[in-house]
């Protein structure tokens, strides 16, 4: 568990999945990125899929849902995935939770891998709510990219992880940066979509932050010129990251990565020649 002041942050493993390196490293070279990864037999790399409970005020708070319960078994074995320590269900179990426990769900963007866990299929094939006592948010703008999918992101875009719960009134669309509860704030980070938004965490003169697809990967933070060919507007993540490595520099803040499996959290620190590194901090799943 991490703490921040009184706020604290639980990191619960929904499981992992295997991509292609030139999906997570785009135009990075493989003499350079296999520095930090080594494919599998089917030339596969590693992605941790990370998701947050934050507990706070006496609030129960998820960032980020997973792949849920929903995914056909031939999408299972096409992504590689593998719960071994169950989901973002069972691990909220570990910590005495129930879904019916959790107060608040924020989702990071609509992309099925942080969002298909919003929903589940009842006995009758219906769509539900996973956490039904939670008000759901995410930004608008990333909301109505999600409803109006293309060629490219109809695949991860899939209208029954959200559009449900915006219809009942149970999903809240967010217009830019916004307070969420005391001392947790969203804010966007444009780049790998228009309408991603990261999370911050203050208290007490300490900070945390879950950048998630801004940065995949640590070394993404790591370097400007690194990102994952997923990122829609890749000129945008390199300026985002250009503003969020400086703020990181300056609070020292704690950093927590959506998909890696090695470097799950970590502080950036800069040497006497300007080289930026994240230090990796040990952070056991819960």
């Amino acid at each position: 568990m991490l703490q921040i002041g009184d706020i604290r942050i639980h990191i619960i493993n929904d499981g992992y999945h295997s991509v292609d390196p030139g999906g997570a490293f785009g135009l990075v070279p493989r003499v350079l990125w296999q520095n930090y990864f080594t494919p599998d037999e089917n030339q596969l790399i590693l992605m941790s899929l990370n998701c947050l409970l934050v507990q706070t005020g006496g609030k129960n708070i998820v960032v980020d849902t997973g792949y849920g319960s929903k995914l056909p078994d031939k999408i299972q074995k096409q992504l590689h995935l593998d719960r071994p320590n169950g989901g973002l269900i069972e691990g909220l179990g570990r910590l005495g939770l129930t879904p019916g426990d959790i107060d608040l769900v924020i989702d990071t963007h609509l992309h099925a891998d942080h969002s298909a866990g919003n929903t589940a299929f009842n006995a009758n094939g219906q769509v539900i709510p996973v956490f039904p006592n939670a008000e759901y948010v995410v930004q608008r703008r990333e909301y109505e990219d999600a409803s109006r999918p293309n060629e490219r992101t109809r695949a991860t875009y899939v209208a029954e992880n959200f559009q449900p719960l915006v219809e009942s009134g149970q999903m809240r669309l967010l217009d830019g940066d916004t307070d969420l509860a005391p001392g947790i704030r969203g804010v966007v980070t444009r780049g790998h979509t228009p309408g991603h938004m990261s999370v911050i965490f203050e208290n007490s003169g300490q900070y945390a932050f879950y950048p998630c697809d801004m940065s995949t990967y640590a070394v993404h933070f790591e370097r400007l010129g690194w990102m994952t060919a997923y990122d829609v507007e890749p000129l945008e993540t390199l300026e985002t990251k250009r503003k969020w490595q400086k703020w990181a520099l300056e609070t020292n803040a704690i950093l927590i990565f959506a998909h890696d499996p090695y470097r799950q959290v970590g502080r950036l620190t800069e040497d006497e020649q300007g080289k930026l590194k994240i230090e990796a901090i040990s952070e056991p799943y819960v």
